[in-house]
């Protein structure tokens, strides 16, 4: 089992693509969807989690789509993560098993505690710096970004 879940990772592209792209524009869902390659039904309902959650604004009409909310560097992976985890709804099977209730789960339970803490230590901005510094993400690598 993966440590992030392909949704989670999914929606920091998508968040990610929206702070390369839509510095004058806004971005709409089905852009986002066609270049990660999955059905927009699938990723629609982590995006709208995230208007929700005041990470991105979602704007209706023709020239709809979405934009961040907020600063990049007020946005962490690890919150993120934590939206979309509430979206899956992640049941987990309660066990019964001693070993695992009391060696397996702790142990566990603390890698996710380091691995959320480096996330919350990790923002968009940082992301958007290295693709930038790449030249990758963007519609338009020569358009400025004037925010600061």
């Amino acid at each position: 089992m993966p440590a992030i879940s392909r949704k989670a990772a999914l929606a920091i592209e998508a968040v990610l693509y929206v702070a390369l792209n839509a510095v004058d524009r806004t971005v709409r869902s089905g852009e986002i969807t066609q270049r990660q390659n999955v059905p927009q039904r699938y990723l629609e309902p982590v995006l709208q989690a995230l208007v929700r959650e005041g990470v991105m604004v979602g704007v209706r009409g023709p020239r709809g789509g979405y934009k961040l909310a907020r600063e990049r560097r007020r946005i962490s992976l690890g919150e993120i993560v934590r939206i979309v985890s509430a979206v899956e709804g992640i049941d987990e099977p309660q066990s019964v098993s001693p070993l695992q209730q009391l060696v397996i789960g702790p142990a566990l339970a603390e890698a996710e505690r380091t691995l959320m803490s480096t996330l919350d230590g990790i923002s968009i901005d940082d992301l958007h710096a290295q693709a930038r510094e790449k030249r990758v993400g963007q519609d338009d690598p020569t358009r400025l970004d004037f925010i600061i």
